[in-house]
């Protein structure tokens, strides 16, 4: 086994460890090993010639996450970003101590870090990439059960969000997903207030 696989394999187990399951087509899987997958998937349909350390980090973007949940912060948009940002840093760190294991040098750790830091979105190819993927397995995956618990207003800013981050290649494959009618209306929305 190379490094790359080893360090998947590790990715893997540790997602697997995840309490909370989701199920697709039948089959119950732990979400974050699940999650994991798809987006290591898009990644690979967005870029047929992704470097390893765009794939490292696809397979560990959030490991772990189930170990820092929201209900740790508090409600509101201060709580949120702290949550989010903490997260950020300690995927960062698990997946840095995964690469160090498997024998990773330094300077391709770094660069998982950046991608797993969201640094350099929108100028950085490879973390756009990675950024689209990310919409795009929440669109693909969690937005239909997410979008009921929240008011309409509430939902189209939050996609126009997203969206924002996503370049035109991101948003034409976000375009091709299935979605409920009253999901599309949202996403279509969502879309005119960035045009």
């Amino acid at each position: 086994m190379n490094k790359l696989e080893l360090a998947f394999e590790k990715y893997d187990a540790y997602n697997r460890k995840d309490p909370i399951s989701y199920t697709y087509k039948g089959e119950v899987f732990p979400e974050e090993y699940f999650l994991a997958k798809q987006l290591y998937g898009w990644v690979l349909k967005l870029d047929p010639e992704p470097s390893e350390e765009l794939l490292l980090a696809s397979r560990s973007q959030h490991i772990g996450r189930w170990e820092i949940p929201r209900s740790q912060y508090p409600e509101g948009k201060t709580g949120y970003l702290d949550w989010r940002r903490n997260l950020a840093i300690f995927h960062a760190d698990k997946s840095t101590a995964i690469m160090k294991e498997v024998g990773y040098k330094q300077d391709q750790i770094d660069r998982v870090r950046q991608f797993l830091l969201k640094k350099k979105i929108k100028v950085d190819k490879e973390v756009q990439t990675l950024e689209n993927a990310l919409c795009l397995v929440f669109l693909e995956f969690q937005y239909e059960d997410f979008f009921p618990k929240y008011e309409p207003e509430k939902i189209v800013n939050i996609l126009r969000k997203s969206l924002l981050k996503m370049d035109e290649k991101g948003r034409e494959q976000a375009l091709t997903l299935h979605y409920s009618d009253e999901g599309l209306s949202y996403i279509k929305q969502a879309l005119e207030q960035i045009s």
